[in-house]
């Protein structure tokens, strides 16, 4: 497989796990609610469990049961991704299996967490998921939670991979996105920081594919984005990437590992809903953000944006 076996290109929220009061229970309805919602954004397609959907406090049963409510409340309107990262290519294999088996458009994994694995044992843990796994796969470079960052070298390792299709890059080192990005994007999809004034500068003169953001603050401009992108439309793209330029800094910590309110999940859901987006709440480890000052301000930064009133 390659690039030009999957469609895959665009704005793709990481979809949140919503959690009932207290994180005890998945909110299955909540979890509908919003996969409609960016359903009528207009987006391009979802990852599903993936860092923003708190895919690590979830058990197995529950990771195959966002899974399964996701492919079916999408039926097909847009491409659904699953994540499945796992302490071994076993586990991402097994996840993987039952998501396809739903009907999933693909299969994403990050590098092993917390082993902090070489680069010769990464390129044989996904050749692994790829021998044992009949599906397009879309290698996630997220370097705070795997201990390893993926540079351009081992990423021309990967995308050789029978089975990658794609990759999402969380490099907080953009100017290494860049250089990846012009090296692997004629082999496969490539997702990554498009959306700002550099990015599109890249975007424009070797190509790339879309963005996989955490959620989704603007809505359907968003996907605007991206299609005022194919069009040649380059003014409003930047107008756009100016206005995300302009509200990410109030949110998230450089890099966007973090919000600086709270853990990444923790500001998003809070922000989620000031703008009225079915988020639920969070699920320890993971707290809720719930300082009144601090709430205050992420009001503030979305005011700013015209996102809500003031």
């Amino acid at each position: 497989m390659n690039r030009d076996d999957v469609e895959w290109r665009g704005y793709w929220p990481s979809c949140p796990t919503p959690y009932r009061e207290g994180g005890d229970q998945v909110d299955f309805d909540a979890l509908r609610a919003l996969l409609e919602y960016y359903v009528s954004c207009g987006f391009h397609g979802v990852l599903v469990n993936g860092t923003v959907g708190e895919w690590f406090s979830q058990t197995e049963d529950e990771r195959r049961a966002v899974a399964e409510t996701a492919v079916d409340q999408v039926a097909h309107r847009m491409s659904v991704v699953i994540g499945c990262t796992g302490y071994t290519a076993k586990e991402v294999v097994a996840f993987g299996r039952h998501a396809m088996s739903c009907g999933a458009d693909g299969v994403e994994a990050s590098a092993p967490p917390y082993s902090k694995p070489f680069p010769d044992e990464i390129v044989q843990y996904y050749r692994d998921i790829s021998d044992a796994l009949d599906a397009p796969l879309l290698v996630y470079n997220w370097p705070h939670g795997t201990n390893v960052d993926i540079g351009p070298d081992l990423f021309e390792r990967l995308v050789a991979i029978d089975n990658v299709v794609a990759v999402k890059d969380s490099t907080p080192n953009a100017e290494q996105f860049y250089e990846t990005a012009r090296r692997v994007v004629g082999e496969v999809r490539v997702f990554g920081p498009f959306m700002t004034l550099q990015g599109l500068d890249v975007l424009r003169t070797s190509g790339g594919d879309g963005f996989i953001g955490g959620g989704s603050l603007f809505g359907p401009p968003d996907a605007a984005f991206w299609e005022d992108f194919w069009r040649g439309d380059l003014e409003r793209c930047q107008a756009h990437a100016r206005r995300s330029e302009e509200l990410f800094p109030a949110l998230w910590l450089p890099g966007g590992w973090a919000g600086v309110h709270g853990a990444y999940q923790s500001e998003l859901k809070a922000a989620m809903a000031m703008l009225g987006q079915p988020g639920g709440t969070v699920r320890r480890p993971r707290l809720p953000v719930t300082d009144e000052g601090a709430l205050e301000e992420i009001r503030t930064a979305l005011a700013d944006a015209g996102l809500v009133d003031r």
